[in-house]
């Protein structure tokens, strides 16, 4: 297990290297000066040309490329250029915010997901089933924004239940929970869904039956066993991908997250904390991989090295 770790971890390292590659050099071919859009547009050329020095923009795009893997490899991602912070702990202030958003955003999919997908693989083809295969469509297709704007005028404008936007208690996060889990809530209520549909067809599920055992023991201690396998693997990395993509609902319910950085990073074009916010986050992504990969083979013997 230890070596097919390191070895996830040796081949990560190119996928990694290519996508800081990839944004430095977008960030830099994009028209525009960054000092002017810092200093403002009216600023003289002498003061323009002197902060560029300064800040080494002025050097060759390979020496900035190399200079910046270098100090990112010590974990510092330069200093923001609008906030004249260092864009680490920038990141690492807003991180938690971002943690507490996908843990309980989390816990709405697997709950919601999980329960429905049961319910569905047992009523199947009945009232209940369509009910909730519709309502789990309707959370995959429904965009993360308008999903949002919905409940926000619903619960939170009219019905006054809920806090429009905010952080700073639990029941802040309730709405924005729901908007980012739903979207996983479906896919997992689907893939769950159609597994244990497929399970139930065994023929270990049929001896269970004429050993005497009941239906719902039936349902969740041999049927459900084996359906929940790749239905892990998929909740391992949609956890890696709320951490990751949470820009959206971070963005309409003000929460000062790792998202809603990249958004005004963009907007005030801050290179550095851009940078930093992109590879942070597929940091995570791959992370999320790794770990569902590991926890796929402790689940599923069988896919074992030498099993």
């Amino acid at each position: 297990m230890l070596k097919k770790c390191l070895k996830r971890i040796v081949i990560s390292i190119p996928v990694l290297i290519g996508v800081v590659l990839i944004i430095f050099v977008m960030l830099r071919i994009i028209p525009g000066n960054p000092v002017t859009t810092m200093l403002g547009e009216h600023v003289n050329q002498a003061v323009i040309d002197k902060v560029s020095r300064e800040m080494g923009l002025d050097q060759p795009l390979y020496i900035q490329f190399f200079r910046y893997v270098g100090n990112a490899l010590k974990g510092d991602f330069g200093t923001s250029y609008r906030l004249n912070r260092n864009v680490t702990k920038i990141i690492l202030e807003a991180f938690p915010n971002t943690v507490k958003l996908s843990v309980c955003a989390a816990v709405v999919a697997w709950v919601i997901g999980i329960t429905a997908g049961i319910v569905a693989a047992v009523k199947q083809n009945k009232l209940l089933d369509r009910l909730f295969m519709g309502c789990a469509l309707m959370g995959v297709s429904m965009p993360v924004f308008m999903t949002a704007l919905v409940l926000q005028y619903v619960f939170a404008f009219k019905l006054k239940l809920f806090p429009v936007s905010g952080y700073d208690s639990l029941i802040c996060m309730v709405l924005p929970a729901i908007v980012l889990g739903w979207n996983s809530a479906g896919s997992i209520a689907r893939m769950t869904r159609s597994n244990l549909v497929e399970a139930m067809q065994g023929d270990y599920i049929r001896t269970a039956r004429a050993k005497g055992l009941r239906e719902w023991g039936v349902i969740v201690h041999h049927a459900l066993k084996n359906a929940m396998l790749p239905v892990v693997t998929m909740m391992a990395l949609q956890v890696s991908s709320m951490l990751s993509g949470a820009v959206l609902t971070e963005s309409v319910f003000g929460i000062p997250g790792i998202g809603r950085l990249a958004v005004n990073a963009i907007e005030t074009r801050d290179m550095p904390l851009l940078q930093g916010t992109v590879i942070f986050t597929t940091i995570l992504v791959i992370a999320g991989n790794l770990v569902a990969d590991m926890l796929y083979s402790v689940l599923d013997p069988r896919i074992r090295e030498g099993a």
